[in-house]
């Protein structure tokens, strides 16, 4: 059990190391939590920073959701052994869920980052590479059509356990519990952007739609 205690935790450091906070330091002490939304995240990066700073948060955002699922299952740390009595696959998921938790509560920045998305891509790309594209296809399916990048990346999440479940639940049992928590925990970080979106509030990004509404 030290193993798993120890591997989960280096997962959600390395998650809390937020990549819109980090830009913003080497940038001369921007802190975009007190510009646009006030959210840690790639999209408030992009709306208030332009697309070089919103580029370079992506990147540490997806690497840390990437680096402790793919990184530290198999790894023996010095003085802590591999445990045979520890699943792989459970630790593999823990770490992941571990470094997206750590992105919307960094323990480094007061626990007040971002919403998930960019980590939880990085964190898919280790474990289950296979279902970015179907979570691609709709986030792009529904922004192009909507403008809300909040609504695509909500139903993004919610479409991968059902596809694993049409897909491939048989031998996928612990992944799909997975991507059940991982979308319930997105659309939770997302509840003001549902709140906005009930109260016609929310802000579209209506460069990415297909058909802009008229002004």
């Amino acid at each position: 059990m030290l193993e798993l205690g120890l591997k989960v935790l280096l997962s959600y450091l390395a998650g809390a190391l937020n990549g819109a906070l980090i830009v913003g330091k080497l940038a001369g002490g921007i802190d975009i939590r007190t510009l646009g939304s006030g959210n840690a995240g790639g999209t408030n990066a992009l709306r208030t920073q332009g697309k070089w700073f919103a580029f370079r948060v992506m990147v540490i955002d997806v690497g840390k959701g990437y680096l402790p699922p793919w990184l530290l299952p198999a790894l023996a740390l010095p003085g802590v052994p591999l445990d045979p009595e520890v699943s792989r696959t459970w630790l593999t998921l823990a770490c992941a869920g571990a470094a997206v938790v750590g992105h919307c509560y960094p323990v480094w920045f007061d626990f007040k980052g971002g919403k998930g998305a960019a980590t939880a891509i990085g964190a898919l790309l280790a474990i289950a590479p296979a279902l970015t594209l179907p979570a691609l296809v709709v986030w792009c399916l529904v922004l192009s059509t909507t403008g809300f990048v909040g609504l695509a990346t909500m139903l993004a999440a919610a479409v991968l356990p059902v596809w694993v479940g049409l897909t491939g639940l048989p031998g996928q049992q612990e992944l799909f519990w997975f991507l059940v928590a991982l979308a319930l925990f997105i659309i939770y970080t997302h509840r003001g952007n549902i709140q906005r979106l009930r109260e016609g509030r929310e802000s579209r990004l209506e460069k990415a739609m297909l058909w802009r509404r008229p002004r």
